[in-house]
């Protein structure tokens, strides 16, 4: 072949090659034995962390007793959230469960520290979906109490989008739990802002190097670093708790590996009310409520994350609340 066929050649094969290079997509790879990875573009996105739970030792116990869902950032080059270990080694990405919970016949149980036998175990990928827009993935998980007796069943879903607010790229995470009893008797979820609910819990890198940059943005205003409110459980009374409750949305911003990120934690309508909030300078933050779940009345919520790179106004929060509430 010439030297011009060569050109020729080697020309159409690389126009061949990038006809056929696959276009940013979401990607769920090949499930390890304790994890299963979400992609976007080739980088990652989410890691459903799925422990088998082991008691051979205290430490692999706590490093097992409940999956949960960890969150890179939006570049796919930073972990944002926290696995096991570090400060409150309970506290684990986005995660789900209640410090005081009653159920069966009188008995109760602590889901947020797993104390004693009581744990949650992954049992199954229900269901995944990926394309270029958008990804899923459907879990059942249960519920097990004081004697690691199994009590309520969950099936907990994660929906992830790529997409942009104002012209930054972010990602779109919709968090929505099913939880229904297991045996038909009652159960009764309660605890307190700070063991209970939905939360988010940024990466040991925030405790460690930066928690003096952690700031919160609410309803009311962006606050200072060090200001960080809590629902006051001991005194329900108290003037304070008026803005600590039934907030639409709040935000975290904070700093890992020297870039500043954004997590909006958007809290639905109709998820149980009052919704009592709250924060923490070393990356914690959500909300929490009772609530009762019986044969005939499942439990239902729904939550959304913004998380994007920079920093965000007051009125941007509250157009993207606004969007979750009407769809």
């Amino acid at each position: 072949m010439g030297v011009r066929a060569a050109g020729i050649g080697f020309f159409l094969l690389t126009l061949n090659i990038a006809a056929n290079a696959p276009a940013d997509r979401f990607e769920w790879q090949a499930p390890q034995a304790d994890h299963v990875d979400l992609d976007f573009d080739g980088k990652p996105v989410l890691r459903y962390e799925m422990p088998t739970l082991d008691e051979s030792s205290e430490q692999t116990r706590n490093d097992t007793f409940k999956p949960y869902h960890q969150v890179f950032s939006p570049d796919g080059q930073t972990l944002l959230t926290k696995g096991t270990g570090g400060l409150f080694p309970h506290h684990r990405g986005l995660f789900y469960g209640f410090n005081k919970i009653s159920y069966g016949d009188g008995k109760q149980c602590d889901m947020w520290h797993c104390t004693g036998k009581t744990f949650q175990s992954h049992e199954e990928v229900i269901e995944q979906t990926a394309d270029d827009d958008s990804a899923s993935q459907v879990v059942a998980i249960d519920w097990h109490g004081q004697e690691g007796e199994l009590f309520a069943h969950e099936t907990r879903e994660i929906e992830v989008r790529r997409t942009k607010h104002d012209s930054v790229d972010g990602w779109q995470i919709d968090f929505a739990s099913h939880l229904e009893t297991a045996d038909g008797k009652p159960i009764h979820l309660d605890g307190d802002p700070q063991h209970a609910g939905f939360q988010f819990r940024a990466t040991q890198k925030v405790p460690d190097e930066t928690a003096a940059e952690t700031y919160y943005l609410r309803t009311d205003g962006r606050g200072q670093p060090g200001d960080y409110r809590n629902w006051d459980h001991e005194n329900p009374a108290a003037k304070e708790n008026a803005e600590n409750e039934n907030r639409p949305w709040n935000a975290m911003s904070f700093v890992v590996d020297g870039q500043r990120f954004t997590v909006l934690y958007l809290d639905h309508p109709s998820n149980p009310k009052p919704a009592r909030y709250s924060e923490r300078d070393y990356g914690r933050f959500g909300s929490y409520f009772v609530a009762d779940v019986t044969k005939d009345e499942p439990l239902d919520v729904k939550y959304r994350l913004w998380v994007q790179p920079g920093e965000m106004t007051v009125e941007e929060c509250a157009t993207l609340s606004q969007q979750f509430i009407s769809e």
